[in-house]
């Protein structure tokens, strides 16, 4: 019986260094038949929130007993725990408990939490490694629960289940006619930017399709766009090269330029504090 299941990796490593790659290579030393997949490795560097969202926007699509390993660890060789998390929904991600999981958790329950044992669980020969833990525990750990070669139980000791939770202020509406909320997201290739204003609260402003909605994005105090743009439910239906506020995939708020790209137009390099406030016209 193949009790196999599907290894996913998520990173911010980018495509340019052999870091997905050493990834890979340990996951097939430990089961050349193991089936890997790329969640993506663009997560922007250092982003837990990004790989918070990312992940949680993605697990249900996949079968149920799905391994996945998020690295987005820039405190990689100090005190956070490394863990695996089985949700209440049957998957398992491996990861540092650095606020990756905290969408996870919300979204999917925790249904047991272990902290790794690297007594066990670590790539032979690599004690002396302190930076590369993406390769060295997590993927390994990963690809040995994917494979098969160890049971959930065997992965280390069983910890409360609770995981660090990053402090993130929600969207509100401040009044009848206004949202403000923060840029969470630039989506590549494409550019479209993703926002933390969930559709339910945008209903609340009554806004019609195909009205316009003034946009006003700021960072710190320095206005970066203020302008009225379309209210619409897909990209079509503005003209080639005009912007449009709509409601993406996963029900957040976003904003495109149709046949382009929102971030390159409007100069949004990085959503570090960024904020967003959404008024109907």
């Amino acid at each position: 019986m193949n009790n196999k299941k599907p290894l996913v990796l998520m990173t911010d490593f980018g495509l340019k260094e052999r870091f997905v790659a050493s990834m890979k290579g340990v996951a097939l030393s430990v089961d050349e038949n193991i089936k890997i997949y790329d969640l993506t490795h663009l997560i922007e560097p250092f982003n837990i929130w990004e790989a918070s969202n990312t992940l949680a926007g993605t697990i249900e699509y996949w079968p149920k007993g799905t391994v996945f390993v998020a690295v987005v660890d820039p405190g990689v060789g100090t005190k956070r725990k490394s863990v695996v998390l089985k949700t209440k929904t049957g998957y398992y991600i491996v990861s540092p408990d650095n606020g990756t999981l905290t969408q996870v958790a919300e979204e999917q329950g925790i249904e047991a939490i272990r902290e790794i044992d690297e007594k066990i669980n670590r790539r032979k020969n690599s004690e002396e490694s302190h930076t590369f833990h993406g390769r060295d525990v997590y993927v390994y750990t990963g690809a040995r629960l994917a494979a098969g070669v160890i049971t959930f139980n065997e992965v280390g000791k069983l910890l409360k289940p609770e995981v660090v939770q990053l402090k993130q202020k929600q969207a509100e509406k401040i009044n009848d006619k206004s949202i403000v909320g923060k840029i969470t997201k630039v989506e590549l290739p494409f550019g479209n930017i993703v926002t933390n204003i969930p559709k339910s609260l945008f209903d609340k402003l009554d806004v019609k399709l195909n009205k316009f909605v003034n946009v006003k994005i700021v960072n710190d105090q320095q206005t970066i766009l203020d302008k009225d743009i379309k209210y619409v439910s897909s990209f079509g239906f503005v003209q080639k090269g005009m912007p449009l506020l709509y409601s993406d995939s996963e029900q957040w708020i976003g904003l495109a330029v149709n046949n382009g790209s929102f971030a390159k137009a409007y100069s949004i390099n990085s959503v570090n504090n960024l904020k967003i406030k959404l008024t109907k016209q």
